[in-house]
């Protein structure tokens, strides 16, 4: 028996690797040599396991977010769990300790007649973690850093005979976030637009690639610290029309000048800023970014900023104040001082 755990936060790397397993495997027919498992019948794995491919010498299962793998609530959330998610979580581990023991017991029967692959967006080292860790194969598909991100784009843009440089590669993780299948998407789209031959520049970006929100609210910020109010309310105004939910820029935007004022906070008190940003290891290129926009504003000011946001979603919630009113008065108010 095959058996493998899949997961991580990259999930175009993970499900790459799961269609190389499947062609690997050969032909598959549904609910003979190829069983798909989830949460909802995950008590059947077992019994899957026992049953004979028949007509076929070996069988496919693909248990995908079966909940054998979640991370054990702590303590104080316990208290405040109901009784039916008490039981299922308790059916969860009770199961997983079963699968555990049987994969253990049997593999020698398992080996020639069943490959099992568990696909989950994160695990917890449980007892099945273990058993899989002595007798199959784990991979962790975590977020690609910048520097492997960058190769593999300049790879895609050479397949096709198209050029990036590492600068603009960079812009358009920037703009596009560290998702693989995201930057695939709009490399593709790039690499479409340019042709054979033609080399992609940051304009081409800005021309054909959708920016993330975190990508606009930098924008938006740039024009904030120089005081430019006409072009970060363009930039405003194009997220609405563009239908991103006005509660999601605020949150957003809060996010990004809380992450400024922890700059401020860290360099006054000479501490590491990285580590105070608590960003993730794939987002450390943007440290740079971050402190270079941390200097259009005064400490006092972010604070200022960060408390008046937080009374608008205050005044929001009990009906005092639209969101795209108080969200412009704000701009202004700042852009104004």
């Amino acid at each position: 028996m095959a058996i493998y755990l899949l997961y991580g936060e990259e999930t175009y790397l993970l499900e790459a690797k799961v269609k190389k397993i499947k062609k690997e495997f050969g032909e598959q027919i549904l609910g003979i040599n190829y069983i798909q498992i989830d949460e909802t019948n995950a008590d059947t794995l077992i019994a899957n396991l026992e049953t004979p491919a028949f007509g076929f010498p070996k069988k496919l299962i693909i248990a995908k977010n079966t909940g054998f793998f979640k991370k054990e609530k702590k303590s104080a959330s316990k208290v405040k769990q109901t009784k039916t998610e008490s039981k299922t979580e308790n059916a969860n581990i009770s199961m997983q300790e079963k699968i555990a023991n049987y994969l253990e017991t049997n593999q020698k029967e398992l080996a020639e007649t069943v490959d099992l692959i568990f696909v989950e967006q994160e695990v917890e080292k449980n007892s099945l973690y273990q058993v899989i860790e002595k007798i199959g194969e784990i991979k962790e598909f975590a977020l690609l850093k910048l520097p492997e991100l960058i190769t593999n784009l300049k790879k895609i843009c050479s397949a096709y005979k198209v050029t990036i440089d590492d600068n603009s590669a960079k812009y358009l993780v920037e703009c596009s976030g560290t998702n693989m299948q995201d930057l695939i998407n709009e490399i593709r789209k790039l690499i479409e637009y340019k042709g054979e031959g033609e080399n992609i520049t940051k304009e081409d970006i800005d021309k054909i690639c959708i920016k993330q929100i975190q990508a606009i609210i930098f924008d938006l910020t740039d024009d904030l610290g120089k005081k430019d109010i006409k072009s970060a309310l363009e930039v405003f105004h194009g997220l609405i029309l563009n239908k991103e939910p006005v509660q999601k820029i605020l949150v957003t935007l809060y996010n990004h000048f809380k992450k400024l004022y922890i700059i401020k906070v860290a360099e006054e008190y000479h501490k590491d800023v990285a580590s105070a940003m608590n960003l993730k290891p794939n987002q450390m290129f943007l440290v740079t970014k971050y402190k270079a926009q941390s200097k259009y504003f005064e400490r006092h000011e972010l604070r200022n900023i960060l408390e008046e946001l937080v009374n608008l979603d205050a005044n929001y919630k009990v009906g005092l104040i639209d969101l795209d009113i108080g969200l412009e008065a704000i701009l202004c108010r700042y852009c104004s001082k």
